[in-house]
């Protein structure tokens, strides 16, 4: 299995354990549960959403590099808005194991499509 298959299967598993139970994330890490779960929901289908798009793009990622882009950019973003939680104490640092597995460890894979896309087409951003 391709890497940006294991990306789907995760990002599906994962999108849809939080739109199922939007409220064990933060019992799990005993943090106050959203007043809107519906909001953590859509994080959810969000992230499934993307699940499909890796899927989709694993067939040929150097072909479907904007889907990768936008991945790799979401999983850059995303520990940046969590170090700020973390500034704002709005967040536990334990909270970022879902940074560690959302994010961190698809850094590198992703990097790799997106820098052979570039080496093989310097056009990258057109």
């Amino acid at each position: 299995m391709k890497t940006l298959h294991w990306a789907a299967v995760y990002n599906v598993i994962w999108g849809t354990l939080v739109i199922l139970f939007p409220n064990q994330f933060f019992d799990l890490f005993g943090m106050e549960r959203p007043n809107y779960p519906e909001i953590w929901q859509c994080v959810g289908m969000i992230v499934g959403v993307y699940g499909v798009g890796y899927w989709l793009a694993a067939q040929d990622p150097i072909k479907h590099y904007p889907i990768v882009l936008v991945g790799f950019l979401g999983k850059v973003f995303g520990p940046i808005g969590f170090i700020g939680a973390l500034v704002t104490e709005r967040f536990p640092l334990s909270f970022g194991i879902n940074i560690l597995f959302n994010d961190l460890i698809w850094w590198i894979p992703f990097f790799q499509i997106l820098k052979e896309k570039y080496k093989l087409d310097k056009t990258f951003w057109s």
